[in-house]
């Protein structure tokens, strides 16, 4: 390792020195993009817009014939251009007749080309590219094949005389690289090549050999590995088609053949089966042999065998061309082919039964094969074992020898195709012409020669007889120049006995004059609130149905619409025309044989539309320029003028600019104004049905001369800022005469640092001193600026030294709510969701932590910029623990803990048993509840109850043992004791332990009971409370109550108005220890009255009365 030392303002020579001493000592070596180069780099750090040499494509390895040309080229990158050389490992490269090196300026290749390659030039090439700041070196290899297809060399040239030494330096067989071997889930890699070289109808069936039905999920994927195989075939071939599989011929040979053209004629051409060269020879006596016609290459393997079959490709150089799979199943025809005779246009078929199932078989005949299409059909059964073959419409061409080849077995048969005479090749067919019309008959007989006659209902026809016979060798025509009516009827046409029908029908479709359609189609032109007119003659075959259409809406007659129709004629009248019936007007002629139609259109001249608002061209303290364009709605004829208005601020008086006439031109200059004053202006369009509506005013301006722009705002400073907004305010820049006026708004202008340009945040300038820029995205940063603007125009930009960072004021970590929990018991099986709001600035990192780890996975997390929630859906006991938040940012941290303890109601403690050890006490012991183990925090609670409270009270509580001595227990009493288990959900079901005494021996004791007189307490009935006055709100509920006394109990009678109210089940009375009260659920004004209480007994009577009123229901005004 190297260490640089810093100094204080060190000197240009030491700076110097440094340098020099790091370039001897750097040396660093790193790999480039492409595989296979080393780069050096021989400088500490490479400047800034400059690199080390690097190879964007490097040279590829080649294998050639002997004799042949070899090359190779590498693409070099790098700043300064490096300088390139060449070598190799055994020798030089300098013998400038065995070595060309140049640079092609146009493909921007080095290029190291071979001429003439020989045995001993076979060797391990090395290409160097260098500048100042390193060195980029890659390697390749040149293999020679010598001697044909057989041998590669790669060594040095040996003596002729020593064979022994050449035979051990020579590699037997070259081999291509094999495809990888076929996983398990996938597909086989086979299956791939055989798809990149056949055409797309063979897909099926390719697709079925390797076991696969539906072929088009794959599609995708071949496309864009055809696309690539295509890349590598155009560095070799210039044109590549016609590519033909493999197929075994009727003369015995497998044949496989393709149309290129090579873009270098002298590139070597390899066959390989399954990946293993084979030599082939350029004659058919040859096993394999190559015969070239102009730029077809045909493949020819002779006599094959079953050991023939498998995968052959051919490559030119390194980059294979075709693929092609040779199959040679075990197949034998179990039942041939047999001669077929058949008659012309006839389809025949040719049958055929094989022993092993097959997916296809080879049709041919002696010259071609047969591909599926319209003129032949070739179908195989379910079971693969039945192929045919269809001939469809045989003729005289299809004669000759037909075989069916299957692997290397085949089998063929004869067709003969017998001519049967005369036959109509197209017979006449029905034909339906309207009356004046053309009309034409069409037959074609199979001989040229043959002559015919032509009937009509059955009598013949000459040309005479208003029609044209032609015969144009075995075309025969009847032509009808004008039809009529009576030329309806069945022609037939007989030659040599054979005979065609046909029916001729004549229709009379509706038909239009040519001279009141020209008439009809002209616009028909009305002002608004004239009446249009249109009307139409017309005939043809009765009856007619006229139709008559309003911009696609048909017309009935109305009060302002008017139809009119005969037999030959129609009219249309629209009374009243607005300026919005302008449109389209369609007439419709119907009957049986067809329909007719016209357009025309309807131009209502009106009014026109409001321009826009003037603009504001110039202004000065004598004059105001102005512009307005043309309304779009111009009323159906042309502009003539415009009236322009204007008004001060502040009045609704408009007054007219232009008092000579119309303004001609789209533009003004009032000169008419005062120096100061605010004014408003508006325009209206004139036509030629007068004025228009005016337009909306424009921005008020002031007639004074141009203003300077403003200057810079000064103290410009951010007062708040968010995530998403940022809050400006700045001071108004002083008005400088001369040089600078007064700034009567500003505009705010922002950029995101990324970008170079300016977007204003408010479209119309602002009279505030503060704006608040909304809308930014979080954490980014800007570059903000404020421009003041007056009507002389924007002043220069104020804006910040520093870019502004959308982000709040630093906050340090804090929760917000101070009184959360820090204790929660939650139900097992119940969910857990606790809500920890924060506010912390910047965006803080939250975490969650259970006994000091992190929490577990089924625990859900979710945190804002405000707020976390921990959500636990169903908790368990195991969930229990201390809970710790975490918020943490730049400015500091926070944490809050959370214990959570789920439990479930206590399970009670076992049987309670009694000890009594000292008399007045008792000791109470348990067993423990099956619970105390799980919850540290249970407990027991221990009441009692004695015979002579009879009521339960707590004897102690916050037990955390299973014993417990009760103490001063009376004697003579029977107690009973209760223990519940108790934690944070709530108490257990109790323990109840035998009941518990001590006897008391009493002494015997006399009682003398003082004499008694009896007492009379008999009185009358009294009030001691008696009725109060009620107003209750009609629909609400009302009691009324007092209390009585009275020796008897008295009897209570209740009265409204005098009547009985104790057998009215309306009233709810009741009588409870002399309180005596009278309920009535729902008052109603019925209710309302003197209510009166009567009580009695045998010493006397009293009452007491009441008045009730029931108040109207309240509603809201």
């Amino acid at each position: 390792m190297y260490k640089r030392v810093f100094v204080n303002q060190p000197s240009s020579t030491y700076i110097q020195l440094l340098n020099n001493l790091l370039c001897l000592l750097v040396a660093i070596t790193r790999r480039s993009r492409v595989h296979g180069v080393m780069i050096t780099q021989v400088v500490q750090q490479v400047p800034a817009g400059k690199s080390t040499p690097d190879f964007t494509r490097k040279p590829t390895a080649m294998t050639v014939h002997e004799g042949r040309r070899a090359y190779f080229k590498a693409i070099i990158s790098g700043e300064p251009t490096p300088s390139v050389t060449w070598g190799r490992n055994k020798g030089d490269v300098n013998d400038a007749e065995k070595y060309k090196i140049r640079y092609d300026e146009k493909t921007k290749e080095h290029i190291l080309e071979i001429p003439k390659a020989t045995a001993d030039l076979a060797d391990t090439y090395k290409c160097f590219a260098a500048n100042e700041y390193g060195t980029a070196v890659c390697s390749t290899t040149l293999n020679i094949i010598k001697g044909g297809f057989g041998l590669v060399l790669a060594t040095k040239e040996q003596a002729p005389q020593d064979f022994r030494a050449m035979l051990k330096k020579t590699v037997v067989v070259t081999r291509k690289k094999q495809l990888p071997p076929k996983k398990e889930g996938e597909l086989d890699p086979k299956l791939w090549e055989l798809l990149l070289s056949a055409p797309k109808k063979d897909y099926q069936t390719i697709c079925l050999d390797f076991g696969v039905t539906d072929f088009r999920w794959l599609l995708k994927r071949l496309n864009q590995m055809k696309k690539e195989r295509a890349d590598e075939q155009a560095k070799v071939v210039e044109n590549l088609r016609n590519v033909k599989q493999i197929e075994v011929k009727p003369n015995g040979k497998a044949e496989f053949s393709l149309d290129m053209a090579l873009l270098d004629p002298n590139s070597p051409i390899y066959l390989y089966k399954d990946g293993t060269i084979v030599p082939y020879g350029n004659n058919g006596n040859s096993k394999h042999s190559l015969q070239k016609s102009g730029n077809k290459y045909c493949f020819t393997i002779k006599d094959p065998q079953p050991e023939d079959a498998g995968l052959y490709q051919v490559d030119v150089g390194e980059t294979n061309v075709l693929t092609t799979d040779f199959q040679v199943p075990a197949v034998e025809f179990v039942d041939k082919m047999n001669n077929v005779k058949a008659s012309e246009n006839k389809d025949v078929t040719f049958h055929c039964v094989l022993s092993t199932p097959l997916n296809k078989i080879t049709w041919s005949t002696p010259d071609s094969s047969l591909e599926h299409g319209d003129k032949y059909e070739m179908s195989v059964s379910q079971d693969r074992l039945i192929h045919t073959l269809t001939i469809k419409h045989c003729d005289e061409a299809d004669n000759g020898t037909y075989y069916a080849i299957a692997g290397t077995a085949s089998c063929s048969a004869s067709l003969v195709v017998e001519d049967q005479g005369v036959q109509f090749v197209n017979g006449l067919s029905d034909t339906t012409t309207i009356t004046g019309g053309w009309a034409e008959l069409y037959c074609k007989l199979s001989a040229e020669n043959s002559e015919g006659r032509w009937y009509k209902n059955g009598k013949l026809l000459t040309n005479e007889n208003g029609v044209r016979i032609i015969k144009d060798g075995a075309s025969h025509k009847l032509i009808i120049d004008c039809c009529k009516k009576d030329d309806v009827g069945v022609y037939r046409f007989e030659s040599d006995g054979r005979k065609s029908e046909a029916a001729l029908n004549i229709q009379d479709p509706p038909m239009i004059d040519t001279s009141a359609l020209g008439k009809f189609i002209k616009p028909v032109i009305v002002k608004a609130g004239e009446t249009a007119e249109w009307k139409l003659q017309f005939s043809g075959g009765q009856p007619m149905n006229v139709q008559w259409k309003k911009d696609n809406d048909e017309l009935l007659p109305a009060l302002n619409v008017k139809i009119e129709k005969s037999a030959t004629e129609s009219k249309l009248r629209l009374a009243k025309c607005q300026r919005k019936d302008s449109g389209e007007v369609q007439i419709k002629i119907k009957n049986e044989f067809g329909t007719r139609g016209a357009i025309s259109q309807l131009i209502v001249l009106g009014y026109p539309g409001a321009p826009l608002a003037p603009n504001v061209v110039c202004v000065c303290k004598e004059c105001i320029g102005l512009a307005w364009c043309a309304p779009c709605n111009t009323g159906g004829t042309k502009i003539v003028g415009y009236s322009l208005e204007k008004r001060k601020k502040g009045t609704n008086y408009w007054s007219l600019v232009n008092q000579g006439g119309p303004i001609k031109d789209s533009k003004y200059e009032v000169k008419d104004v005062f120096e100061g004053a605010e004014y408003e202006f508006r325009v209206s369009a004139i036509n030629l049905s007068g004025p228009g509506d005016p337009s909306i005013p424009c921005d008020t301006v002031i007639a004074r001369d141009p203003m300077k722009p403003p200057g810079k705002v000064t103290d410009l400073r951010v007062t708040f800022s968010t995530y998403t907004t940022l809050s400006l305010a700045w001071t108004k820049p002083k008005e400088v005469k001369g040089s600078q006026d007064e700034a009567h708004g500003y505009y705010v202008e922002i950029r995101p640092i990324a970008s170079p340009e300016w977007n204003r945040c408010n479209d119309n300038p602002i009279t505030l001193s503060t704006y608040t820029v909304r809308g930014l995205k979080a954490m980014a940063a800007f570059w903000v600026r404020v421009v003041a603007t007056n009507y002389g125009g924007d002043g220069e930009p104020r804006g910040f030294d520093n870019h502004i960072t959308a982000i709040p004021p630093p906050v340090h970590p804090k929760f917000k709510d101070r009184n959360m929990n820090s204790f929660v018991v939650v139900r097992s099986g119940n969910t857990i969701r606790l809500n920890i709001p924060f506010e912390a600035s910047p965006f803080p990192e939250v975490s969650w932590l259970k006994d000091g780890t992190l929490v577990p996975k089924h625990v859900i997390v979710t945190n804002s910029d405000k707020a976390s929630q921990l959500l636990i859906p169903k908790s368990e006991r195991s969930d229990s623990g201390v809970y710790t938040i975490m918020v943490k940012n730049l400015v500091g941290q926070e944490s809050f803990i959370v214990e959570i303890r789920v439990t479930d109601d206590p399970r009670p403690p076992g049987p309670v048993e009694l000890d009594q050890n000292i008399p007045g006490t008792v000791t109470l012991s348990w067993a423990p509840s099956p619970d105390e183990t799980k919850d540290d925090r249970l407990h027991y609670v221990i009441s009692k109850r004695d015979s002579f409270k009879h009521t339960w009270r707590t004897a102690a509580e916050n037990l955390f043992n299973n014993k417990f001595t009760v103490v001063d227990l009376v004697p003579g009493r029977q107690y009973h004791f209760r223990v519940f288990a108790k934690n944070d959900i709530g108490l257990s079901v109790p323990s109840v332990s035998p009941a518990f005494e001590t006897k008391k021996e009493r002494e015997r004791f006399l009682l003398k009971v003082p004499p008694t007189k009896s007492v009379d307490f008999s009185s009358a009935p009294s009030f001691i409370t008696p009725l109060r006055r009620h107003v209750p709100p009609e629909g609400y509920e009302c009691q009324m109550s007092c209390a009585v006394k009275g020796a008897p109990a008295p009897r209570v009678a209740w009265y409204h108005d005098n009547v009985d109210l104790s057998v009215n089940s309306n009233y709810y009375i009741t009588n409870v220890c002399g309180v005596c009260s009278l309920l009535i659920l729902r008052v109603c004004a019925k209710d309302g009255g003197e209510y009166k209480v009567v009580v009695e007994n045998h010493l006397g009577s009293a009452e007491c009365s009441m008045m009730l009123n029931v108040r109207g229901k309240y509603r809201v005004p």
